[in-house]
């Protein structure tokens, strides 16, 4: 059996799913890389949200506790990804000259996308929930449910490797100005 929601609760759910739907979807995409997946991630979320509504409507920071389950959805799924190109590799021997990608070029330009997705997950979720979603360090730290110690360091070290990704001549301000350019949603 469902959760039974009055009409009341259920307009408020709308209201809350049309005003956050968007900010959910930008940020699975940012976490995992995966434009295609976003929506559906977003969507996950909001349906987990829709059968705990009457906790969540009560909740001291509910934006806070949909992001929060985004970024649990996310991991879920870079880590199932992890272990079936594991298991791929394991029974499929690489073919003239394999199928790893190559560091990509140091002259070149890396895509600020790509080299998020080069970021282990908590890293990543730091500096785009900081960065591109402007979250306080507190409110970061609700959304991961680690500590305030945790996203200052992991932000830090985050915005360090991806200053080494994108280049060496890439100061930290400008590495944080284009994590943050991400916050108008691009293209996902």
């Amino acid at each position: 059996m469902g959760t039974v929601v009055d009409d009341a609760a259920a307009a408020e759910f709308h209201e809350f799913f049309e005003a956050h739907y968007a900010e959910l979807s930008r940020l699975a995409h940012l976490l995992t890389g995966e434009a295609d997946a976003a929506d559906d991630l977003a969507a996950d979320a909001l349906l987990a949200l829709w059968h705990r509504w009457d906790r969540v409507r009560n909740a001291d920071h509910p934006v806070a506790y949909a992001r929060g389950v985004v970024a649990n959805l996310a991991r879920t799924r870079i880590r199932s990804a992890v272990r079936e190109r594991r298991r791929i590799a394991l029974f499929r021997a690489p073919r003239g000259g394999g199928y790893a990608v190559d560091d990509p070029d140091v002259s070149t330009i890396v895509d600020v996308q790509g080299a998020l997705r080069r970021l282990p997950f908590r890293k990543r979720a730091c500096v785009v929930l900081r960065h591109a979603f402007d979250l306080s360090e507190r409110d970061t730290s609700l959304v991961l449910g680690i500590s305030v110690g945790t996203v200052k360091s992991q932000t830090s070290r985050a915005v360090a490797e991806l200053q080494r990704l994108l280049g060496p001549e890439t100061p930290a301000a400008r590495v944080q100005v284009a994590v943050a350019a991400q916050r108008g949603g691009g293209t996902h």
